[in-house]
Formats: C-alpha cells, structure tokens, sequence
C-alpha cells in the first residue's frame, strides 16, 4: 500500500485527508461513524474569545450542488473550549486543530495565546475570511494589509503551527496568500466560502437571516482548485485545499494542483464517514498508478 503520510509545517499527518471547521463539530459528534484517529487532523468548529450566539434563524439553506449558510460563528468561547471541550479531545490520536475567529486583531491573538497552552492541540487554523458574519472576519481576509495584520498579532501570541484560512471573495487570492506568507503563517488553507444569496420569490425576500451566506458543496470546487493551482506557485509554504470534495477523485484534483492536504467540509453532512473513504480512495488510486507515496502526486498537474 501506498505511503499516505504528508507534512504540513511540521505537522505530520498519517493520512492527507482532514475534516474542514464546522462541518464536523468537535470530533467526538462522528466517533459512532468513524474511527477518529484514523482521520489525518481533525479541525474543530470556530472559537472566539467571547462566546457568541451566531445569526438568528434561517441560516442555512440548500442549493443546487450545495448549500448556504450563515450560521455566524455560534460557539461558547475560549476559555470554555479550554475547560470543557479540551479534556475530551486531548486524548485522541490525530492532529486535533482548532479554527480560531475574531473581531479585531487583539481577539485573535489572546484567543490563540489561550489555545498555545494547550499542549495536544499543535496548530490552529486561523480564520481571517468568514463571510457570514455581520462585522469581523471578512473585513480582515480581503486585503493584503488586514490579513497581515491579524497574522502578525496572532503569530507573536501563538507558537506552533500556524494555518491561514483563505477567502476566494478577493480580487487576487496569490496576494493575500503571499501576504500572510510574509506575516508569518506556516502555512495556508483555501478555500473558505464564497459569498451567495438564495431569495424567495413569493415573500420576496432572502431566505438566510441576514441575506447572504457562505457557499460550499460540489460547485465551488472548480473555483477552490483553481485558487488552489495559483496560491500553491505563489507561495513557500505548504497549502491545504478545500472547497467541494466529495470523493478520492476531487481531492486527488487538489494534490495534484499542489496542495499538501485537504480538507472535507460539506460532504461530512451527507456521509459521516466520507473520510476515511477519501481516504482510502486515494491509497487505491496510488496503488493503481504506482505510486509508492503521495508525496509523488502534490502539485505534479502538468500544465
């Protein structure tokens, strides 16, 4: 069989395959369906330093080929995690990640100086882009000065390995990647959403509580590869894809385009086992092709 291990800033990983923040709660939800330790890193939901009570209802809504949603950061804070959600997962032997949000560079940084202390959790997975919530996040993601900026906070507070969420809602994805690059993250992921709205036509009004949302599911995966090809000829640092990956197939794509890793999102609400199938696909899909590792196929498209 195939080598599937993969290294992401020195984080090392049994497998390439990881679950995307939100999608897969805190791990334990999915450990009647799954073997976790199995999974190559597992990033839980976001974490604020204050508790936040997310966006009023509805705010998730079905799409063709995907979904909206805008649930808004719904978490009960740091200090919380640290207490009551930590002793849970500390155990559990895989690279557990936790995706830390915020509304101004200070939140972030305190929220992964916390986070720092916490000697199971190795890396954290910064989210610089979230497009569903009514002020912070998105206002950092999308310009080359406010990404740097929450970086080089967060990078003086928090110590081990740093991942960069990316947003495709940017004009040039390569610059922010480079940007943040040279604030000091180890490395970046992409995509997160992209920004969608769905209106019903008899009330004449948007379905979401707050009108838009974040877009994800099979068809943004065109858009998340493509960032995904150019961010990886851009920058040094290792890139973990994501965007739309429902099988072996779709994450092979993004290997191919040059990331190290992926990660599985909405595909975990259709089948809660999908990664450990992913993951097994790939490891059939190398054995097939002859490919003792998969180190052999990153960022080998030929284009």
């Amino acid at each position: 069989m195939a080598d599937l291990s993969t290294n992401i800033a020195g984080l090392q990983m049994k497998n390439p395959v990881m679950t995307a923040s939100g999608t897969f709660g805190y791990g334990v939800e999915f450990a009647d369906f799954v073997n976790l330790e199995d999974i190559g890193g597992i990033i839980v939901k976001g974490t604020t330093l204050n508790p936040r009570e997310g966006n009023d209802y509805p705010r998730m809504v079905e799409t063709a080929s995907g979904m909206l949603n805008c649930v808004g950061l719904q978490n009960k804070g740091v200090d919380y995690f640290c207490k009551n959600i930590y002793p849970q997962i500390k155990d559990i032997k895989t690279n557990m990640i936790v995706n830390v949000s915020g509304s101004c560079p200070e939140d972030y940084a305190e929220c992964a100086a916390r986070i720092n202390d916490l000697d199971s959790i190795p890396a954290i997975e910064l989210n610089i882009s979230c497009p569903n919530v009514r002020q912070g996040g998105m206002a950092f993601g999308v310009t080359t000065d406010g990404a740097a900026s929450v970086v080089r906070a967060v990078r003086e507070a928090y110590k081990k390995t740093l991942i960069v969420k990316l947003s495709p809602n940017v004009t040039s994805i390569t610059d922010i990647a480079l940007a943040v690059q040279d604030a000091g993250a180890d490395a970046v992921s992409l995509i997160n959403t992209l920004m969608g709205m769905v209106i019903d036509i008899e009330k004449r009004k948007p379905i979401l509580s707050i009108a838009t949302g974040g877009m994800s599911g099979p068809a943004v995966k065109p858009v998340a590869v493509r960032c995904v090809w150019q961010v990886a000829k851009a920058v040094n640092i290792p890139v973990v894809g994501l965007g739309g990956i429902m099988n072996a197939h779709d994450a092979i794509e993004f290997l191919l385009a040059g990331a190290s890793a992926i990660e599985i999102g909405t595909a975990n609400f259709v089948d809660p086992a999908i990664t450990l199938k992913v993951a097994n696909g790939i490891s059939e899909w190398l054995d097939n092709h002859g490919c003792k590792s998969v180190k052999e196929i990153i960022g080998q498209l030929e284009a």
